[in-house]
């Protein structure tokens, strides 16, 4: 996940140059710290938007299928599982990223979650038949302006359960349209980003 002002990611290819830490900040898992790479432009949600977050799902978080999309760090997907999430599906691009990922799991001896090294459109092209999301993360690398076309692949798939919770971060000024059934729940913004939780309904298409 890319804030704004980094530089442009490197090629997959590139070393890393050295460990970063992520605190888990609620949960089975609360305070425990997760090492991953030093990739340019990866950089976990903070804590205090993770909180709020968090807060904002709580009514819906145990047991839900959740999937990110950009995971990066790991930093929603895993403290979703910590908090009572049934399964967490990590997809990462990265490949130095997606092996840290495993490993923390492995660390965590987390269960129910999967690590998919591919890019995000990738995997909404060729998800085949699967349960459906009741929570999706959407917070892809700020400079490669990814929302619309991500949505636009949720949205036309068979992924999203009735009721399914949709987090999108993106830059202040970053603009996106959403379907007509996801309804604005929760809207916020810190000095340098917005994030908002939307909600799917099947009612709103009839």
């Amino acid at each position: 996940m890319s804030r704004p002002g980094t530089k442009p990611a490197k090629s997959p290819t590139n070393s890393v140059k050295g460990p970063n830490q992520l605190r888990i900040i609620g949960g089975n898992w609360r305070g425990r710290k997760l090492g991953f790479p030093d990739v340019d432009g990866l950089r976990p949600t903070g804590d205090r938007i993770r909180e709020t977050l968090f807060n904002w799902l709580a009514p819906d978080i145990q047991g839900a299928r959740c999937l990110d999309l950009f995971a990066g760090s790991g930093a929603l997907g895993l403290e979703a599982l910590s908090r009572g999430a049934g399964e967490s599906v990590l997809v990462e691009k990265h490949p130095l990223a997606a092996q840290s990922l495993t490993k923390n799991l492995a660390l965590l001896n987390a269960q129910h979650a999967n690590v998919i090294n591919t890019d995000a459109f990738t995997y909404l092209a060729n998800t085949g038949v699967q349960p459906a999301f009741n929570i999706v993360f959407i917070d892809p690398p700020f400079q490669l302006d990814l929302w619309q076309k991500t949505i636009d692949l949720l949205a036309q798939g068979d992924l999203l359960a009735e009721g399914c919770a949709i987090y999108v971060e993106s830059g202040i000024k970053d603009d996106f349209q959403v379907p007509a059934n996801w309804t604005l729940h929760r809207d916020k913004t810190t000095a340098n980003l917005r994030y908002r939780l939307f909600y799917r309904s099947e009612q709103a298409l009839k």
